[in-house]
């Protein structure tokens, strides 16, 4: 098919369509659709969903080794006489037979034709040039000959010059039936004069274009809607460099020129709003104003406008200090980096098992402090375990009991008195994600998480949003190219994060580096695609100091190293102490006992006379 590709647009609905339609199921992976068997091999073995659709390109390709079947949306629709639309189902297999008019003789130009086109300001020259004329038995109606490139006369319109609604009339336009579809003006062009096209959604838009002396000007045969030409002009406007859309110009929008964007393969452009001067169409345009307003339009046009490219002197200028941030809760890494900053993606990693949950979780309680919605996913907590484990950090040590069991089990609880303090102080701006729900399943475990997260910003105004972990956010599919998956996942986590100007941490784990007091980790030993440190703004890791670190550090049990840093560059080592009653972590001994705001209405738990004595627990 080559170039001709482009007069489909793939759709996902498109893919869903034709299994459905072939009887197959199928299934959502990430951003595949599978089918359960190949439409053309069958899967005739014991083999199953070695067939998928790209939810994104539309290729397809069956791994069975004896199939390898391949292709794209317009293969399927070939082979399965499967319709994606009648303008690519007639360029695919050329169903429709139209009437062969292409014999009949250029009509002569009759009077009734040129006074009407005098009367919107088109002289008898050009209107003899495109060959318009006036049917002999209805002088009231105005027939418009379409040419193509080689002057054969292949589709006919009418228009009806005294139409009056009132007196009963029906359509002011028809078309002559099963003629094939072409664009008007095609026989006037010439690209060696110019190799820009000009393209109007009215016949005598442009005829106005040409009477203003400009090359290259057609017309749709069927409205703004109507693109079945496209097939059988496609040769025909590829030659063209550019592409001009004049189209008509109605509620701030221009007729033809969306849908022309996405086809037309070379440079799109079109009349700026302000050359039209409060006019609908180039016709409007020229019976006000004159053919030097049409001119000026033509020439003053210009390219469409693409949302993801922008001038660099037109950015708003912004500094570090402008975008909303808030403390860590760490005085060493807010020097570092600034603090957490709303529109960034942070990946967390480093040793197992050692606290990255936890740092994560603290991260969380400062941004509630700062006021801050906060969205938590869990693949690895029950939600009553996240909740006492957030609790604890907030209440920190000095609210907090300890209760040891015969086994020797110490188990800490939040006295009652500040755990209602503590709920009152979160309770309207922590939210989690429910996986007690049941898998409908449709969806992926991404795609549901993407979209809940999305809910939890749009809905709930959720300004920072942790991921725990990487792996359990993704379904295990062997079958998948799972590093693909993951780059793509994390892609969307960090597009996310600057399109809705929110912090999302994403705690990822590490591979399998070695085993010994001293290990270190590096970005590189981030379990899954190597893109996924690229793709964030700022990479945490966290880890055991080394011995020789350790040395003459009094309490330090743990390491927070800053190895990407887009505001600044910088990277550092940070050290840090841990307790495991409040699960909180700091810098210093002394600085564990941080407060948050919800304390100052508690009695300090030492001078609590009526605190009750602790029991055992019975094991």
């Amino acid at each position: 098919m080559g170039k001709h590709v482009s007069i489909y647009k793939f759709r996902k609905e498109d893919a869903i369509r034709f299994a459905q339609e072939q009887g197959i199921q199928y299934k959502v992976r990430g951003n595949e659709l599978q089918l359960i068997r190949c439409p053309y091999c069958g899967n005739r073995t014991t083999d199953k969903d070695t067939f998928a659709i790209n939810l994104e390109t539309g290729q397809f390709l069956c791994l069975r080794a004896s199939c390898m079947a391949k292709g794209n949306m317009l293969t399927l629709a070939k082979d399965f006489d499967f319709n994606l639309g009648t303008e690519t189902d007639e360029y695919i297999n050329w169903r429709k037979r139209y009437r062969d008019i292409t014999h009949y003789p250029r009509p002569e130009t009759r009077t009734p034709a040129v006074e009407y086109m005098e009367a919107r300001g088109i002289s008898k020259a050009i209107t003899e040039k495109y060959g318009i004329t006036s049917q002999k038995e209805h002088a009231g109606i105005i027939v418009f000959p379409f040419f193509d490139e080689l002057g054969k006369m292949q589709f006919v319109k009418y228009r009806k010059a005294d139409f009056n609604k009132a007196k009963g009339d029906r359509n002011k336009e028809w078309c002559e039936r099963d003629c094939r579809p072409i664009l008007f003006g095609m026989d006037q062009c010439d690209v060696g004069k110019s190799d820009t096209l000009i393209l109007t959604e009215g016949q005598i838009d442009s005829l106005s274009v040409a009477e203003a002396g400009l090359p290259n000007a057609v017309s749709v045969p069927t409205g703004a809607k109507g693109f079945t030409w496209v097939p059988y002009c496609w040769d025909f406007i590829t030659q063209f460099k550019t592409l001009i859309v004049f189209g008509d110009y109605e509620r701030g929008r221009i007729s033809l020129l969306e849908e022309m964007s996405t086809r037309f393969p070379g440079t799109v452009k079109h009349v700026r709003a302000e050359d039209y001067r409060d006019c609908k169409d180039a016709n409007d345009l020229l019976r006000k104003y004159g053919a030097e307003a049409v001119r000026n339009a033509v020439t003053n046009a210009v390219p469409v406008e693409n949302p993801r490219i922008k001038p660099l002197a037109a950015v708003k200028r912004k500094d570090w200090s402008d975008v909303p941030h808030f403390s860590s809760g760490l005085p060493s890494l807010d020097k570092l980096i600034g603090g957490l900053y709303l529109g960034q993606l942070v990946i967390l990693t480093g040793q197992r098992g050692l606290g990255k949950s936890t740092l994560a979780s603290q991260f969380g309680v400062f941004s509630v402090k700062a006021g801050l919605r906060t969205f938590f996913y869990s693949g690895e907590l029950n939600d009553w375990q996240l909740q006492a484990w957030f609790e604890r950090q907030i209440a920190g040590g000095r609210y907090i009991n300890a209760v040891r069991a015969k086994s020797g089990y110490t188990r800490y609880t939040v006295n009652a008195e500040s755990e209602r303090a503590i709920v009152q102080w979160y309770e309207d701006r922590v939210f989690i994600y429910d996986n007690d729900i049941a898998r409908d399943g449709e969806a992926s475990e991404e795609e549901k998480l993407i979209d809940t997260l999305k809910q939890a910003i749009r809905q709930y105004d959720c300004k920072v949003l942790f991921i725990d972990n990487l792996m359990t956010a993704m379904d295990d599919d062997v079958r998948s190219d799972v590093y693909r998956l993951q780059s793509q996942f994390v892609k969307k986590l960090a597009g996310m994060a600057k399109a809705y100007e929110v912090l999302i941490v994403l705690i990822a784990h590490p591979r399998k580096v070695g085993r010994g007091e001293d290990v270190t980790f590096s970005n590189d030993d981030i379990a899954g695609s190597g893109n996924i440190p690229n793709l964030a703004d700022v990479v945490l890791i966290y880890q055991k100091p080394t011995e020789r670190e350790a040395q003459g550090l009094d309490g330090i049990v743990r390491k927070l190293s800053v190895t990407k840093n887009r505001v600044n560059g910088k990277d550092a080592d940070i050290y840090l102490c841990f307790d495991e009653a409040s699960k909180r972590i700091a810098e210093e001994p002394d600085a564990l006992d941080f407060t948050l705001g919800w304390e100052s209405e508690q009695t300090d738990p030492e001078e609590d006379a009526d605190e009750p004595e602790q029991l055992t627990i019975p094991f």
